[in-house]
C-alpha cells in the first residue's frame, strides 16, 4: 500500500505541534518526537536524536535498539549531514563511506540536522530496514518536522551544543 507522504507528514505535523506545544523541555520534546515518528511511519527500524556536545554527536531520545552513544563530527552518515549542515538521504547505506552500523539490519537512512542560523544542534536520524525507504519527500517532511520542534524550543539547554 503506497501512502501519500504529504497528507502524514502534515498530520505528523499537527500532533507534534499538539505533543509539544507550551513544553519546553528539549529531552520531554524529543523523546515525544522521536515516537511519534517510530510509530507513524512505516519501515522504521530506528528513529531518534544525536545532540551536539563540543566536537561530537550524542545519543538522545530514540525508538528502536540501542544505538551508538557517540558519533565524531564528520562520521557517518550522522557525523556527515553535521558537517554539512544538510540533509542527507542514503538510500543504502552500504555504498555510504564510513557508514557506521549500529544495527546491521539498517539498509536505508535519512538525517535531518537540527538548525540554528548556521550552529547544527544537532540531528534526527531516521533507520529503515528496506532499501530505498527515503525520499525526498521523507526530507521535505522530516526538515519541517525538525523546524516545528525547534520552533517550540526558545532555549536551547547549558551544555548543548
Amino acid at each position: 500500500m503506497q501512502i501519500d507522504k504529504t497528507r502524514c507528514y502534515d498530520e505528523l505535523g499537527r500532533q507534534l505541534t499538539a505533543l509539544i506545544e507550551g513544553e519546553r523541555d528539549l529531552i520531554a520534546n524529543s523523546a515525544n518526537m522521536a515516537a511519534l515518528i517510530f510509530d507513524a511511519l512505516p519501515d522504521l527500524n530506528w528513529a531518534g536524536f544525536y545532540f551536539t556536545r563540543q566536537n561530537e554527536l550524542v545519543l538522545g531520545p530514540f525508538q528502536g535498539k540501542p544505538a551508538c552513544i557517540r558519533i565524531a563530527w564528520g562520521e557517518g552518515v550522522c557525523g556527515a549531514a553535521a558537517v554539512r549542515g544538510a540533509s542527507i538521504v542514503v538510500p543504502d547505506v552500504h555504498q555510504f563511506p564510513g557508514h557506521i552500523a549500529c544495527d546491521p539490519a539498517s539498509r536505508s537512512e535519512l538525517v535531518v540536522p537540527l538548525l540554528d542560523n548556521a550552529r547544527v544542534l544537532g540531528v534526527l536520524d531516521l533507520d529503515s530496514p528496506v532499501p530505498g525507504r527515503f525520499d525526498d519527500a521523507d526530507r521535505a517532511g522530516c526538515e519541517r518536522l525538525v523546524a516545528l520542534f525547534l520552533e517550540n524550543q526558545l532555549r536551547w539547554p547549558e551544555g548543548f551544543a
